[in-house]
């Protein structure tokens, strides 16, 4: 059965029915406008008024297709189309407008903007629902500028609390709760007090299988756990080239040695497992003196959490030896956690029997990156929809994907949807 004309004019819903993929596509270049990057990418990052300019266009958008807003404390928005059943609880859709500061067009953005994809769709065909559906746009869920990721749907979820996520301070020290008042984001819905029937994620894979293996669709049943670890190490600040080798106290060795400790810890833990850094600071940063300090941050994921909480052990354990036996000062700070999570096996199945009825080529996967969706899992049935994305690269202002890659997504999306939200005749 395809989308037509019926005998009244309007347009039917179908098992073949799609959305509207141009629109989708054109969303997507529209926002990319805002907070350009520098090589073909975003720097949108939270809570900067870039960010608040993107927000303010997605809003406009929402409520030029009839779409109600609410805004919680931490500036979660949620942009409603309203259901038959005034005591059915909504069906949220969602994902995040946030970037890191080298970020592409897609990550986050492709979620958020295909929610908005699925509500103009059912008003073209003049869809309703026993249930609402609610777009999404978290806060801060890249963790670029104020960590932890995650952090807007983590206060949402009853992990972190409020004054907590007011309390995260950017490098310039400034405060998640200060700039969240200043761009105007900050509302007055109480966070956390909204119910959900289901939540539904779309994201890029931010990974090589779907395209190595010419898959449209990753059907997510489960997402990778995580640690941030933050090491501050201490040493003394020196001359580099008067300073005998015997005579240092080099916090820059000992961050050294940690990088390679964590390379074996991730290797010796094969497979399901993975370890890194992607971010440091030396002080004073100069060619010619030794770091008086040095503070980077061990990430650690797996899908297993007994393996993910001996990863850690052994990391905090031999990090602070390492640092013992250079006569470093050694401080180890979690700034961001999350057990691995398994999706709801009936949204799971919603989405692979979307995919099978649209004739989309899908498989199973595990989630390597964090998404809002772990949080959500927390207090309402959740599971995500992937798609392919170029290489597989992410967090890269490279990051590609194709107008097919987003438009498959979406009808997966919108199917699973529609399904769970349940159509009224």
């Amino acid at each position: 059965m395809t989308t037509g004309p019926s005998r009244s004019g309007a347009l039917t819903l179908g098992d073949n029915t799609r959305i509207d993929s141009a629109r989708l596509w054109d969303s997507l270049m529209a926002m990319a406008q805002i907070g350009p990057g520098i090589a073909g990418g975003n720097n949108r990052q939270t809570l900067t008024d870039e960010d608040a300019q993107g927000r303010a266009l997605f809003q406009s958008w929402c409520e030029a297709a009839g779409l109600s807003m609410g805004v919680d404390e931490v500036g979660n928005m949620f942009m409603t189309r309203a259901g038959e059943d005034p005591d059915a609880l909504p069906v949220y859709v969602g994902s995040h407008l946030d970037t890191q500061p080298t970020g592409g067009k897609y990550d986050g953005v492709l979620g958020v903007l295909a929610g908005l994809e699925v509500a103009r769709r059912m008003n073209d065909l003049g869809i309703k629902t026993k249930h609402p559906v609610v777009i999404t746009n978290w806060t801060n869920e890249e963790g670029a500028r104020f960590a932890p990721a995650m952090l807007a749907s983590g206060v949402f979820a009853g992990e972190l609390s409020l004054d907590y996520a007011y309390a995260r301070k950017d490098m310039e020290g400034k405060s998640f709760g200060d700039e969240l008042a200043r761009i105007g984001w900050r509302g007055t819905e109480k966070v956390g007090a909204r119910k959900m029937h289901a939540y539904y994620e779309l994201h890029i894979e931010q990974g090589p299988i779907l395209e190595a293996e010419e898959c449209d669709i990753g059907v997510v049943t489960h997402c990778q756990g995580l640690w941030w670890l933050e090491f501050t190490l201490t040493g003394k600040e020196a001359h580099t080239g008067s300073t005998p080798m015997k005579m240092r106290t080099n916090a820059g060795l000992a961050m050294a040695r940690i990088l390679e400790m964590v390379q074996e810890v991730a290797m010796d833990a094969q497979p399901d497992a993975v370890g890194g850094v992607g971010q440091m600071q030396f002080s004073p940063n100069s060619r010619n003196v030794l770091p008086g300090k040095v503070v980077f941050t061990v990430d650690i994921r797996s899908p297993d959490l007994e393996k993910l909480t001996k990863m850690r052990s052994q990391i905090e354990a031999r990090g602070a030896e390492i640092c013992a036996e250079l006569g470093v000062g050694c401080t180890i700070e979690p700034v961001g956690h999350f057990d691995p999570v398994t999706f709801t096996p009936e949204l799971v199945t919603a989405v692979r029997g979307a995919a099978q009825k649209l004739g989309y080529k899908y498989r199973d996967l595990v989630s390597g990156a964090g998404h809002d969706a772990c949080w959500a899992a927390k207090v309402a049935p959740t599971t995500m929809v992937m798609c392919p994305c170029v290489g597989g690269l992410s967090h890269n202002e490279a990051e590609e994907i194709s107008p097919d890659w987003a438009a498959a997504g979406t009808d997966v999306l919108f199917h699973a949807v529609l399904e769970t939200a349940q159509v009224v005749e």
